[in-house]
């Protein structure tokens, strides 16, 4: 039997562009103060997401949220066997000690990611607090982390994985579940 990949798009380039900048609105209602808030995009997705919700907290504040970017690739607990993680420069532009940070990634699933992007801060400083936002929450968690800013909830099943892509990685905006499909 032949398995094929059914897609299926659950947000649209301008349901994205709409969960973004209300994953801003709620960023500066929780945060008052936007000098003391340091956003933080997990590579790949992470990154430009975090540049758009800057963007946008600029224009709805008329204040510039410090934007970095932050490599996992040391700190993944899910790499064995020989391989090599892909490594890319981490960028802080600012130094986190006592700031807001918000980690910014596409999809949380088990939470491991966000676990690994947690130490590799701590090697930067010690943040005030941590927060952290994504597009997609999919549930399935296998460590206690929880996003406090959330694009869409969607229900998955083991089964199915959630792809978010992006114009600035992928060419084009928009996240789709992919299902193996028994042919």
């Amino acid at each position: 039997m032949a398995q094929r990949l059914e897609a299926r798009e659950i947000l649209s380039s301008e349901e994205m562009a709409r969960s973004l900048a209300r994953i801003s609105h709620e960023i500066l209602e929780r945060n008052s103060r936007v000098e003391r808030v340091a956003l933080v995009g997990i590579y790949t997705r992470g990154v430009p997401m975090a540049e758009r919700i800057a963007g946008a907290i600029k224009e709805f504040q008329g204040e510039d949220v410090a934007v970095g970017a932050l490599d996992i690739g040391l700190y993944r607990d899910d790499i064995s066997g020989g391989v090599r993680p892909t490594m890319r420069p981490t960028h802080l532009p600012v130094n986190i000690q006592g700031k807001s940070v918000i980690l910014v990634d596409d999809v949380l699933y088990t939470g491991r990611t966000i676990r690994a992007a947690m130490d590799a801060l701590n090697d930067f400083g010690r943040p005030r607090d941590i927060q952290v936002a994504v597009l997609v929450d999919r549930g399935h968690r296998e460590l206690p982390i929880k996003a406090e800013y959330v694009g869409k909830n969607v229900p998955t099943s083991a089964d199915e994985q959630v792809k978010v892509r992006v114009v600035e990685v992928d060419g084009v905006d928009q996240v789709v579940i992919l299902r193996r499909d028994e042919q």
